[in-house]
């Protein structure tokens, strides 16, 4: 009988000794929750990191928006410069021309110019004379 009993006592012990693991692990696993203060510094640090890597990724983003539309502008303002260009070539084209063509006529008939030029002349001599007489 007593080989029968320290098979049971050695089982027994056995027993305990891992309801004491058991038991260890369950008090480590509550003492984890139990520990508000450790729980809300690990939220708080996923959190920020959540955070960071979101302003990351938004900073990223915008920065490749605002590239984007930064090379649509300058490709738009390189296109109206152009437009603008030939435009100004075509109105100085025309107004070399224009002036070509109106000095050869004042070449060819002077008179009528003349008569003009005297005209603007004689009005600024009278002009004058009349704002002298007014002082």
């Amino acid at each position: 009988m007593t080989g029968n009993g320290t098979g049971d006592t050695e089982a027994l012990r056995e027993e305990i000794r891992r309801t004491r693991v058991e038991l260890g692990e369950t008090v480590e696993l509550l003492a984890a929750k139990a520990d508000v203060k450790a729980r809300l510094k690990d939220s708080a640090d996923q959190a920020k990191q959540r955070m960071r890597e979101q302003a990351a990724s938004t900073l990223a983003r915008v920065r490749g928006q605002a590239a984007q539309k930064a090379g649509v502008a300058r490709g738009q303002a390189a296109e109206k410069a152009g437009v603008v260009r030939g435009q100004a070539t075509e109105k100085a084209r025309v107004a070399r021309t224009q002036a070509s063509e109106k000095g050869e006529a004042v070449r060819r008939n002077p008179v009528p110019w003349a008569a003009v030029a005297a005209g603007a002349v004689a009005t600024v001599v009278v002009l004058l004379i009349l704002r002298g007489r007014r002082r």
